[in-house]
């Protein structure tokens, strides 16, 4: 059977997401070319066209159809284009392709046409320039698939991480600790990891508070809900443990004790994978390799994502990372056949 392609939406279509898309593809050429990977770009035309040029990309990808037959690497264009798109310029017009690559990218996977979405970073400030007010990909994501709940996991190396909340100021984060909210987390996470072929994953809840609470001296959440939701998904038969102090849980994710530590909020969750993840030439300070995926649980279509933003200063330069991009599209592909 021959396999369905991935979508790879260009996200900002100023930022680094035409070049690391075609680096991507430059990369995996050889499995493009048997057709064991089928790729199909939703984005701006001119944009990657522009990268094309830049890169020297001797052959341009070709343009489809969303309907009809694809070959094994194309591009749909997501929208109509307006005013010409500047590498590293904020506009409304690269925040309306944005979306509109997302919204074509989504109603394709919803149809089965594809087997899950890949999304190159977008710019929040662009999407509310364009009128489309989200604070990013994964809460856009659970509104156009009509999903209930869903949930950012990061992913590098044995380092994954799910997360309670994400988008949210820091006061709001106790608020949004419920049991159903942990309860939602816990069992996304579990069935993210049997998927990914983990048979009895072996989970970590991190404490909101310092120390768990120490007992109530710093904050009863811990001990009142997060202790009470872990026990009864134990009693479910689920290996869950917690909470953690997070000071020390992600050091024992590292050292392979857990598979999986869910963070109570974006910057718990973000700082530790981010630090492995990115490496740095300490000569120069610039980053030499941007590793890690961002996975959303709890959608009907299965969604990767590159870790990083849209690094507009130094987009149309050719000097982005595609690193992240082909650890999202081969973490798509388990995740497809998985589900297939």
């Amino acid at each position: 059977m021959m396999k369905r392609h991935l979508a790879i939406t260009m996200g900002d279509p100023a930022g680094i997401g035409p070049e690391i898309i075609l680096k991507a593809a430059l990369r995996l050429k050889d499995r493009i070319k048997s057709g064991d990977l089928r790729l199909v770009i939703i984005g701006s035309g001119p944009s990657l066209r522009l990268a094309e040029q830049q890169l020297g990309f001797d052959q341009p990808i070709p343009a489809v159809e969303m309907d009809g037959a694809w070959p094994s690497l194309c591009l749909i264009q997501a929208d109509r284009e307006g005013e010409p798109i500047v590498p590293g310029i904020i506009s409304a017009d690269a925040g309306r392709l944005a979306f509109k690559a997302i919204e074509k990218g989504v109603r394709l996977a919803l149809d089965g046409k594809i087997g899950g979405i890949v999304t190159a970073p977008l710019n929040k400030e662009a999407l509310n320039k364009a009128g489309f007010h989200y604070a990013g990909h994964t809460e856009l994501l659970a509104e156009l698939t009509g999903a209930k709940g869903s949930v950012m996991m990061l992913a590098h190396g044995n380092m994954r991480v799910s997360h309670v909340t994400t988008h949210i100021a820091l006061e709001e984060v106790p608020k949004r600790l419920t049991p159903q909210r942990l309860r939602l987390v816990i069992d996304l996470t579990d069935q993210a990891l049997r998927r990914l072929g983990i048979e009895r994953p072996k989970i970590a809840v991190a404490a909101l508070n310092p120390h768990a609470g120490e007992g109530g001296l710093f904050g009863r959440q811990d001990i009142d809900i997060s202790a009470p939701a872990i026990a009864a998904a134990v009693a479910d038969g689920l290996d869950i443990i917690g909470p953690v102090p997070g000071d020390t849980v992600f050091v024992k994710l590292r050292a392979r004790q857990f598979d999986a530590v869910i963070a109570m909020y974006h910057d718990q969750g973000h700082i530790p994978v981010k630090l492995l993840g990115f490496e740095v030439d300490p000569a120069t300070g610039t980053w030499t390799e941007l590793s890690g995926v961002n996975i959303t649980l709890g959608l009907p279509i299965i969604r990767t994502s590159v870790d990083h933003g849209t690094a507009f200063d130094i987009a149309g330069r050719g000097i982005a990372n595609e690193q992240s991009l082909v650890e999202a599209i081969e973490f798509a592909e388990r995740l497809s056949e998985a589900a297939s």
